[in-house]
């Protein structure tokens, strides 16, 4: 075979052979020379009887001899012996193929180049991105014009053409041709590009005005798009953390609304559904190499009952002498707050890392550097499911009307037979099985600690008082709102902590003038 040949000659002295033979492997454009190049630049290709093979790590023995295990080039076979177990061979029956300082620099842009000829598009898209990064490969830019015309991917063709520019702006001598390739970065509108034209436009002394025009007009071009990508992300994001949010208020909506009690142990109930998300996972044996995704189909589900049993078990115990007394309700819940945080710490330790299910891992382009995470439109259509579900019950459920007037007039609800007692516990673990909702999402986008309930608790409590108590659409607009300000605070000029006391202080000067908030209590309920 002619790729055996090549790299057979690879085993010359004369460098000229091995440089020929190299320019040779590569335009062969075999996807099989990519790992075949990767390992030729660690030294790590031997020759067999001929034969072209990929060795392992080298193992030396009593006796200080060294052996290696092959698997062969062309066929990915490995050298075994009768029974198929893997064979160590002698290093001193091969011949190591190792190349020198040159060449090993030469192969390091080779891989990209085979995979600019990739069938996969990832391999394309990746290779494509490399190839307009320093060092920079000349060889590339027939592959690259090409890509950037026929490709049949969108984006790898806009990759292409992007590291097209940026590859003639760095190695070409011709003006032109720099200016040129500057015009298309500003049309395309590289971000990557942004931070080597304004070096041009600081440091190079020697611009002539034409050239510092077209420089500037691609510069601006980009900051425009830059700007409007900064307002995208901080849109997604804060749809994600709002609908969080969502999930945390709503319970706290409902069990306020009817019981006025203030639970500060409801943060912990996202904390107990993100753990029991964590415990599932590794009882199923999901992880990145050997994923199994069914198990957060029983998360979900299971993160909702562990947190309303916990709920119900924190009602029974502490809370049910504590209705309408949100002092005294206020204090015991930190108490129990406390006391699961330091059983959780007791019992997993401070931090773990969960694994999303695959079919949420990566995203999807709606634009030029706009991108949607999957895990995070799942949260926000997961918080939408909870919402509508919350309003179909309490709207055309018989629970749903017994909710409503014992919140409206829990003495008249009981005088009419209703068990305001049972309402008032299974709405609290309603109001904490939302929470394990909320923590089991949150498990998509971040680890898991113990304390992490506490991050969410007081800014759910702003986002039911600005809303309106026990008014779920001024839970759904609030909690939506506070997301994307904050999030749009702590991208901007300022740092978390004074987003929050913005925010803090927003807050406060809108009571002032809307005590009730957005969607004040109508009826009966405004005269509670």
């Amino acid at each position: 075979m002619a790729i055996k040949t090549q790299i057979q000659t690879l085993a010359s002295r004369k460098s000229s052979e091995r440089s020929d033979a190299i320019a040779a492997l590569v335009a062969t454009g075999d996807s099989r020379m990519v790992l075949f190049f990767d390992a030729y630049r660690m030294g790590s290709i031997y020759l067999l009887d001929g034969e072209p093979y990929i060795g392992g790590d080298v193992i030396t023995d009593n006796n200080l001899d060294q052996f290696v295990t092959l698997t062969h080039v062309l066929t990915g076979e490995a050298v075994v012996d009768e029974a198929g177990a893997l064979t160590l061979v002698p290093l001193s029956n091969t011949e190591n193929l190792s190349p020198n300082r040159k060449e090993r620099i030469r192969v390091r842009s080779v891989s990209m180049l085979l995979n600019l000829s990739s069938p996969e598009v990832d391999a394309r898209l990746n290779a494509a991105k490399r190839a307009g990064s320093a060092p920079f490969s000349p060889e590339a830019i027939p592959l690259l014009e090409k890509m950037s015309v026929e490709d049949p991917s969108k984006k790898v063709r806009h990759t292409a053409a992007e590291s097209l520019a940026l590859l003639q702006l760095g190695t070409s001598r011709d003006e032109n041709v720099r200016m040129e390739a500057i015009r298309n970065l500003g049309q395309l509108e590289s971000l990557r590009a942004l931070s080597l034209l304004e070096d041009m436009l600081n440091k190079d002394k020697d611009l002539t005005p034409e050239e510092v025009a077209v420089i500037t007009t691609a510069r601006n071009k980009i900051l425009s798009h830059q700007q409007k990508v900064k307002i995208f992300d901080n849109f997604k994001f804060g749809l994600s953390t709002g609908s969080i949010y969502i999930l945390m208020a709503l319970g706290l909506a409902i069990i306020y609304g009817l019981m006025g009690v203030i639970n500060m142990a409801h943060g912990e109930m996202m904390m107990i559904g993100a753990y029991t998300t964590f415990v599932l996972q590794k009882s199923f044996g999901h992880g990145p190499e050997s994923p199994q995704n069914h198990f957060f189909l029983f998360a979900l589900p299971a993160s909702f009952l562990v947190a309303a049993l916990v709920g119900w078990v924190i009602e029974r115990l502490v809370v049910r002498k504590l209705y309408h007394r949100p002092f005294e309700s206020l204090l015991a819940t930190v108490g129990v707050s406390f006391i699961l945080i330091q059983v959780v710490r007791l019992i997993f330790g401070d931090n773990q890392s969960s694994n999303s299910p695959t079919w949420l891992v990566g995203g999807f382009e709606v634009a030029n550097d706009m991108t949607l995470s999957l895990n995070r439109v799942f949260i926000f259509f997961l918080t939408m499911a909870c919402v509508g579900g919350v309003m179909a019950l309490m709207r055309f459920t018989s629970f749903g009307l017994k909710v409503r007037a014992t919140m409206q007039h829990r003495e008249m609800a009981a005088s009419v037979g209703i068990h305001t007692r049972r309402i008032y516990s299974l709405t609290f673990m309603l109001g904490s099985g939302l929470a394990g909702l909320a923590g089991c999402a949150l498990t998509t986008v971040s680890g898991i600690t113990p304390d992490m309930g506490q991050n969410y608790v007081v800014d759910s409590f702003l986002i039911v008082v600005i809303g309106g108590v026990g008014e779920l659409v001024g839970v759904v607009c609030s909690g939506l709102g506070m997301g994307i300000i904050l999030q749009s605070l702590e991208n901007s000029f300022f740092s978390p902590v004074w987003a929050k006391i913005i925010i803090l202080g927003f807050v406060v000067a809108f009571i002032q003038f809307r005590p009730a908030g957005l969607f004040p209590p109508k009826g009966r309920l405004a005269d509670v």
